[in-house]
């Protein structure tokens, strides 16, 4: 089977989901507030960057559409990651994750409006699959969580957020061809910028990790998920439809539920099991035929 840069893109995103799903652990077990690990986790993976773009001799964009779409990316992308942490503190990590990945909705909003794409009949099946199978995995969580409501609403902003950051580095590339790492080192810029006075307000308190464990597992957490993870996806959705990236997404709280099921101990019943199943069909009927983009005119 040959593997085209699209098939190589898919599978790259779909495991970076996976190991960005991997950092709710962190986030659920380190003592450190909610924007100020988003904080460090942006700050460190930007070093990271910085360092690499260096090392490796690429450019920054000289575009300046290219330049504000990437640092705009970082923003969205900082509120994000402090939502999605508070979400998981209220309802845990799994069904943070999968209310972050309802993401679907907004992309799929995004596709259609701003980037002129045209899902098919499948696509469109595929989309609704997934939601119900969303839905059949989150339903049995809320009706025992007394924290829900909270959880529940910052998870699906963290959702929108997560969506219009993917959005501006498709607008970036569209701007301009960046290079990955000073494209990542751009976005870090964006994401500190935009997390440093509500860290300051909010989580003067939990800003300092407690022991060395703690440190140690940010670090990993700024360097594995912000610079690997967040790199590959980062990476592979220009070569995507929007609407396939918010399908391929959705690897992402499969992943957590399974991380719920064999490492926290979480019981998982029947319903949420057949939710599972449906959204790993949604994501392969969606990866079937991506929409074509047309580009719209002024």
């Amino acid at each position: 089977m040959q593997f085209t840069p699209q098939k190589w893109a898919a599978s790259g995103l779909i495991f970076g989901c996976i190991m960005f799903g991997l950092g709710s652990l962190i986030v659920k077990f380190v003592a450190v507030g909610s924007y100020a690990i988003a904080l460090w986790r942006i700050l460190i993976g930007g070093l990271v960057f910085w360092f690499l773009a260096r090392r490796f001799g690429q450019k920054m964009p000289t575009s300046t559409r290219a330049r504000r779409f990437a640092v705009l990316s970082g923003i969205f992308l900082g509120f994000d990651l402090a939502f999605w942490h508070e979400s998981i503190h209220a309802v845990g990590p799994g069904i943070s994750t999968l209310l972050n990945s309802m993401q679907i909705f907004f992309l799929a909003a995004i596709a259609w409006f701003f980037f002129g794409e045209r899902q098919s009949k499948l696509q469109l099946f595929s989309l609704l699959l997934s939601i119900i199978g969303i839905i059949l995995i989150a339903f049995p969580e809320l009706k025992h969580n007394v924290q829900g409501g909270y959880g529940i609403f910052i998870g699906l902003i963290s959702g929108a957020g997560l969506a219009s950051s993917m959005a501006c580095i498709r607008q970036a590339h569209q701007a301009e061809k960046v290079a990955i790492f000073p494209l990542m080192l751009l976005i870090s810029v964006g994401g500190v910028a935009a997390l440093i006075v509500p860290t300051l307000l909010l989580d003067y308190h939990h800003f300092w990790p407690d022991n060395s464990i703690d440190f140690i597992l940010i670090l990993i957490y700024g360097v594995v998920m912000q610079c690997f993870a967040w790199g590959l996806i980062a990476y592979a959705v220009p070569l995507l439809s929007l609407t396939l990236t918010g399908l391929l997404l959705l690897s992402e709280p499969v992943a957590a539920l399974l991380i719920d099921y064999f490492l926290l101990h979480k019981p998982i019943n029947a319903i949420q099991w057949a939710g599972t199943a449906l959204t790993l069909i949604a994501i392969y009927l969606g990866s079937l035929h991506p929409a074509p983009v047309q580009k719209k005119t002024a």
